[in-house]
């Protein structure tokens, strides 16, 4: 999205009438929307191997079963790690006494 905005307001820059009026900005706005027109077709091509991948990692999920299942036990780790994160916190914010010190170490 970031990327087809820089062409929108490059396209726009190009409409400008100043452009008209100066050829030394029509020739630096004229290399920016060339650099952006290249840069969002990079980025369209990124995305579309990142869907590739995407779908080539789903195929071999079923050859590799331990895989999926790794996969699922550190997706429910990192989930327990953030909860157990935002307890932290939470005590770290309360006031200092022997209990909530108790509770922190735990």
């Amino acid at each position: 999205a970031m990327s087809k905005s820089a062409v929108k307001i490059s396209s726009d820059l190009l409409s400008n009438p100043l452009c008209e009026q100066e050829p030394s900005f029509l020739e630096m706005v004229t290399a920016f929307d060339t650099a952006m027109k290249r840069m969002d077709s990079f980025n369209q091509e990124k995305v579309s191997m990142g869907l590739a991948e995407e779908g080539e990692t789903r195929a071999f999920s079923s050859v590799f079963p331990s895989l999926n299942m790794a996969v699922k036990r550190r997706e429910q780790a990192l989930q327990d790690y953030k909860r157990l994160q935002s307890k932290v916190e939470k005590y770290e914010e309360k006031e200092r006494t022997g209990p909530v010190l108790a509770k922190l170490h735990q």
